[in-house]
């Protein structure tokens, strides 16, 4: 069997408050429907909480204008804790997710009246793409970029995830990981460059910073929603980095992962083992998130940052009459008929939870 990566289909958030993280990003940013609400034990997971399985609420939240989603993740038994040193660019870890813009002037617009911590002036890249940095109210680090993938026009100039800026120790290593795992082989970027240390500071340092975007040459299911997607690696050429949840659990507060949508987890189980980063976590068969079900497994890149695969098994278009998306029959290399994807609006949370 092939292995099909559809997409982004989230990054997840360790967060404090799962309601007012899901409705500043509604708000703002148009992440308004609520795909799933879920509250559970994450009793696979325990390698990364420390052997303690530790019960959860996780809301996913999309963005039909195009793109991956946010699943905001807080813990219910315990308080979240924070990195143990500040979190400078180029440490270990997911330092900011992207997000695509089609009006990258209006989403720059709307968050400068919102008093945030830091919010860069829009820029070029040596691609000529607009983009800009800011930071959330919770200290997530996130970059907006100008691109013209759309799924659906909404109200919001911002769009969903597409892709994720990470810190690595070693770029050649890591591109391999990238590229022979998750077919991240398209280099649009590859320079030397000085980058600010911090959203707090003018320091800055040297990296080398490469931007990878997939090809995609096969997608199905929710692919057309996901869009095409891109990761930057930077890697600090002057000092040590550290690892962001050094000493944490996954679920603490910050980017906790980065999860793909794919399809033949059976043959990606194999791939990976081959490679060298086996599955750390495995469903085995079908999880079941109360409205979404599907097939989860993490594993590791280089300097242990989780990236999250979920093959979908099953997802709500109208809960309340009992109606479900099942995805294990289809054709897993066409994406699904965009007016079915589009019933998602049903899902749109208009007001603040």
């Amino acid at each position: 069997m092939e292995v099909i990566i559809n997409g982004i289909q989230q990054i997840g958030i360790g967060v404090a408050d799962t309601k007012d993280v899901f409705n500043w990003y509604r708000k703002y940013l148009g992440f308004d429907i609520l795909l799933f609400r879920d509250e559970a034990t994450a009793s696979l997971m325990t390698n990364y909480t420390k052997g303690q399985a530790q019960r959860r609420e996780a809301f996913l939240s999309l963005n039909m204008t195009g793109g991956g989603g946010l699943e905001i993740w807080q813990f219910k038994d315990r308080v979240p804790t924070p990195p143990e040193k500040r979190v400078q660019q180029g440490d270990l870890g997911i330092n900011a997710m992207t997000l695509r813009s089609t009006d990258i002037s209006s989403t720059h617009k709307t968050l400068l009246n919102l008093d945030l911590s830091y919010l860069s002036e829009i820029g070029a890249n040596a691609t000529e793409r607009e983009f800009f940095y800011f930071v959330d109210p919770w200290g997530n680090r996130v970059q907006v970029v100008q691109d013209t993938y759309e799924f659906c026009t909404t109200a919001s100039a911002s769009g969903g995830v597409m892709g994720a800026v990470l810190g690595v120790s070693d770029m050649d290593t890591s591109l391999a990981f990238y590229s022979q795992l998750l077919g991240y082989k398209e280099t649009i970027i590859d320079e030397t460059v000085l980058l600010p240390l911090s959203s707090e500071t003018g320091t800055k340092g040297r990296f080398r910073r490469v931007l990878l975007q997939h090809a995609r040459p096969k997608f199905g299911g929710f692919g057309d929603l996901l869009g095409p997607t891109e990761l930057e690696l930077i890697q600090s050429l002057d000092r040590v980095p550290n690892k962001i949840y050094e000493n944490r659990l996954w679920g603490d507060l910050g980017f906790i992962h980065i999860c793909f949508d794919v399809h033949g987890m059976a043959a990606l189980r194999e791939k990976a083992a081959q490679l060298g980063h086996g599955f750390t976590v495995d469903s085995a068969n079908s999880f079941d998130m109360g409205d979404a079900a599907g097939h989860f497994s993490y594993v590791e890149d280089p300097d242990g940052t989780l990236i999250e695969f979920v093959e979908t098994h099953k997802v709500p278009i109208l809960k309340t009459l009992g109606i479900f998306l099942n995805l294990n029959k289809r054709n897993p290399e066409k994406a699904l008929p965009r007016w079915l994807v589009k019933t998602l609006k049903l899902h749109r949370i208009k007001s603040n939870l």
